[in-house]
Order: C-alpha cells, then sequence, then structure tokens
C-alpha cells in the first residue's frame, strides 16, 4: 500500500517525512509533523549516558517546508565571506615564498580553516549555539566570548575600511598609480577618492547592508563569486600566453633569504594566508538559514568551499607571480594600471580593475551582516533578535558605515593594518578559539577522538607560535629594522 510517510527510524529521535510532493506551509505545520523524543529507544551501539538530544542533528527534511537556502547559496555566501582584499596581497606572498612553497602553504591553510570550521560547527550543534559567540562562551565562559566578538569586530570593520580604501584608490588613483576615473574623464572631482568612495557607500553598499537576513544577499554573492573567477581567469590567460610567447621571466621556486628584508617578510606571509581564509564569524549565520540544516550538511558546504576558495587562490597567486615577477605589488590590482604587453592589453586592465571593485562592493554586506550581528550581540546583550527590530539594525548599519568611512579616509597604509590582523585577530578567529572550543569540550565529555586531539593541539600551537613571529616581525619593520 501506498504511504507518503518512510518507517521511522531507531534513533531517540524520530521525525515523520514526506515523501512525493507534498507541500505545506512551514507556519501552519501540523503537530503530527514535528519531531517526536523516545528516550526508551536508545541508539544503537553508543551509551545512553552519552546521548545528545539535539534538534539539530536531525532536521526537518522536507525542504519545501524549510525556508532558507540550499548548498548552492551557502557555499556562495561562505565563499564570499572568505574571497575578498586577502586574495590581491596572495601574488605578493608567492614572491616571498617562492612558487612550490606558496602553492603548498595556499593548500594546507586551506585544509586546516576547513578543519577549523567543522569543529566549530559539530560544538555549536551539540551545544545548540547561535553564534561564534555562544559556542565560544559554551566552551570557555563569558569572558572569553566577549574577547572573540572583540577579535570579530576588529577584525570585520578593518577588512570593510580596507575594502573602501582599496575601491577609492583603484577609481580615483593614488601616489602609485593611475585611477580608472583619471583615465575615463580626466581631472576633476572625481579624482577625490573621498567622495568616490561616499558615492559607492551611499548608492550600493547601504541599500545592500540594510538587508535583515544572510540568505537574502545569495545572489549578490553568487555575482561576487563569477566576478572574482572572471579575475582569475583574465589573470590566467594573460599569464599562458606570455607563457607560451617565452615573455616571462623564470620565478623563484624558493623563499628568497639573502637580505633582513626577505626575512622579515617571510615572518608575516602566514598570517596574511591567514586572513586570506577567515570566514568563521560567518559560519553560523550562514548555517542558521541552511535549509534542512544539518553538521553533515554544513560540512559538505565548507569542504566544497574549500575546493573553489584553493583553486581560486593558487591560480591567482600563480598567475599573478608569473606576470610581474618581482615587481608584484602587494596589491596586485596596482599592477594592473600598465601595458600587460599583449592584444587588448587596455581594455582587459579595465575588465580586471572595474569587475574586482563589482566584487569588492558585493562582498561588503555579507562581512557588514556578521559585524552588525556581533555588535548588537556585544552592546543590546539581553535585548530581543536584531531581526525582530528593524529600527535598531537600520540604526547599527547607519553607525558602522558612517565610522567605517571614517576609518577609509583617516588611515593611509592598509597593509600594515592587513599584517596586524592576520596575526592576532584572524588567527584567533581561525584558530586559537576553534582549537581551545574542541579541546575544552572534550573535557567536558564531548566525544574527541585522539587524531582529532593532536590536530587541534598542532593548530592551536601553531597559530600561537605565527601569532607571536608575525606581531613581532610586523613591529620590528614598522621600527625601521629592516632598514
Amino acid at each position: 500500500m501506498d504511504s507518503n510517510y518512510s518507517a521511522l527510524p531507531r534513533n531517540s529521535l524520530i521525525e515523520l517525512q514526506l515523501h512525493d510532493n507534498i507541500s505545506l506551509d512551514r507556519p501552519t505545520k501540523p503537530k503530527f509533523l514535528q519531531k517526536i523524543s523516545l528516550n526508551s529507544a536508545p541508539i544503537e551501539g553508543g551509551d545512553d549516558e552519552n546521548v545528545h538530544h539535539n534538534d539539530e542533528e536531525l532536521p526537518f527534511i522536507l525542504d519545501k517546508i524549510t525556508d532558507g537556502s540550499g548548498i548552492a547559496g551557502a557555499v556562495f555566501n561562505l565563499t564570499t565571506s572568505i574571497i575578498g582584499a586577502g586574495i590581491m596581497a596572495l601574488p605578493a606572498t608567492m614572491k616571498v615564498l617562492g612558487l612550490f612553497p606558496g602553492i603548498f602553504l595556499i593548500i594546507v591553510m586551506g585544509i586546516l580553516s576547513e578543519i577549523s570550521v567543522e569543529f566549530l560547527i559539530r560544538f555549536s550543534v551539540l551545544r545548540k549555539s547561535t553564534s561564534y559567540g555562544d559556542v565560544v562562551q559554551s566552551a570557555l565562559g563569558r569572558p572569553a566570548r566577549i574577547l572573540s566578538e572583540i577579535c570579530i569586530i576588529i577584525n570585520n570593520a578593518g577588512v570593510l575600511v580596507v575594502y573602501l580604501i582599496i575601491m577609492g584608490d583603484v577609481l580615483s588613483g593614488s601616489s602609485h598609480h593611475v585611477g580608472v576615473l583619471d583615465q575615463w574623464l580626466g581631472n576633476g572631482f572625481w579624482d577625490y577618492r573621498r567622495v568616490v568612495i561616499f558615492v559607492i557607500l551611499v548608492a550600493f553598499l547601504a541599500p545592500l547592508c540594510a538587508l535583515e537576513k544572510i540568505d537574502s544577499l545569495s545572489l549578490t554573492s553568487a555575482a561576487s563569486v563569477a566576478l572574482a573567477v572572471v579575475f582569475v581567469v583574465v589573470a590566467c590567460v594573460i599569464a599562458f600566453v606570455k607563457l607560451i610567447e617565452g615573455r616571462i621571466e623564470t620565478p623563484r621556486l624558493g623563499p628568497d633569504i639573502g637580505s633582513k628584508k626577505a626575512i622579515l617578510d617571510l615572518l608575516v606571509v602566514i598570517p596574511i594566508m591567514t586572513n586570506a581564509y577567515v570566514c568563521h564569524f560567518n559560519v553560523q549565520p550562514i548555517y542558521n538559514e541552511l535549509e534542512g540544516r544539518s553538521p553533515q550538511k554544513m560540512n559538505r558546504v565548507g569542504r566544497i568551499t574549500t575546493i573553489l576558495c584553493v583553486v581560486i587562490y593558487v591560480s591567482t597567486a600563480v598567475s599573478g607571480y608569473l606576470l610581474f615577477g618581482d615587481n608584484t605589488e602587494s596589491d596586485i590590482l596596482t599592477n594592473f594600471d600598465k601595458d600587460l604587453g599583449i592584444r587588448f592589453s587596455s581594455i582587459l586592465n579595465y575588465v580586471v580593475r572595474v569587475g574586482y571593485i563589482l566584487h569588492l562592493i558585493l562582498v561588503f554586506p555579507v562581512i557588514h551582516f556578521s559585524l552588525r550581528q556581533t555588535v548588537d550581540t556585544l552592546v543590546f546583550s539581553g535585548s530581543a533578535p536584531l531581526a525582530e527590530s528593524r529600527k535598531r539594525s537600520l540604526a547599527l548599519t547607519m553607525i558602522l558605515l558612517v565610522l567605517i568611512y571614517l576609518g577609509s579616509t583617516m588611515i593611509p597604509n592598509i597593509w600594515v593594518a592587513f599584517k596586524f590582523t592576520g596575526a592576532t585577530t584572524a588567527l584567533s578567529l581561525g584558530f586559537i578559539f576553534p582549537s581551545l572550543i574542541a579541546l575544552r569540550l572534550n573535557k567536558l565529555g564531548e566525544d574527541l577522538g585522539r587524531g582529532e586531539k593532536l590536530l587541534s593541539w598542532f593548530m592551536l600551537i601553531l597559530a600561537v607560535l605565527v601569532s607571536i613571529i608575525g606581531v613581532a616581525g610586523n613591529v620590528y619593520s614598522i621600527s625601521g629594522g629592516s632598514e
């Protein structure tokens, strides 16, 4: 006899699963479709005392009933959280490390970052945490949560300031290169970086940042990833053409340790790469809005995202370094204001620069979303959720955008800031807090395998060492020791 329901699984949490194309409106879902707890049915092969009855582990199955983003939308949002201005610095890190060590480190940092995301999701589900701060508090206490939220605020605000500065420099020009608007329109009021940034902020960024749900940004995230791919494809095609024509110098395969400056550059390379992979503050919001969410489904999102980002990063770093060699700038967009030595060079230069500006415009609201959420949690602790207060959401958005704009007009050098955030807040959010969460909750009874425990210790020790070395290297460089 045909039935619309599957058999009940042998588990402590049971839910009825619809087949075929029956659709029900989620708000009026009948009670008989809710999860049913049967404590008398133990899990096979498990210990009753260690069973976690967590609704998140067995989500409601019918995708049509569950509102939210699918895997593709979640991948685009997470990828957008990762690929930002950090990609522009990777060719310069390749120049410092050499070809083979550079590729190796990009891959390794991507894998470690993905593992830390899986730790974060696993323990946030076990502890029923709804944000990065929640899972930190459940493992390490309230002071650690406040510290993690401060790290998120500093990291995200710094990244958004960097985005605005890059937009202004590329469009209006700087002391290092000619701006796109200068080349198109000549000199005028558009030469002023503050005016350009203000127009972009009001016309494009403010409307996107005013959106309440991160799922609303899925389409813009998809577009931003597409624009990043366009940048990578153009750079790879140009490098390939010049390679075929024999007009590319032989790249250095290993690091240069022939000078004090080269050694100092080596000390800050890993923090910069760490900055390129930090997305952990957006993992929980994306998971919360994932359709039919489960840890396994989110892990799939994380792995697809990591593969995509590693491919984009390696392609960008290698092609950029091959194109410009030892002349590769810290921001590779700077190199694209000159003749590339191939046909249609000027058109390709415009495509690369304008396309990446559009990419940053679309990435900006995704990073801003987690910044706004974190500020609200820290400042308005105990208040109603931000999603239920439109006025508070808009007020926070306006205040944050004004402060970020002021920061972009006052900070002249973005790369020193990038190195410091990479060595401090980025390492803390991406590796130190996730590994501490895993180790601490393991002591509180959560199951962590021997290999996972060793990996957590490895990530923690590596992150602390890199942070100390990176900060020391930056301080020494700023003090003039590199001269």
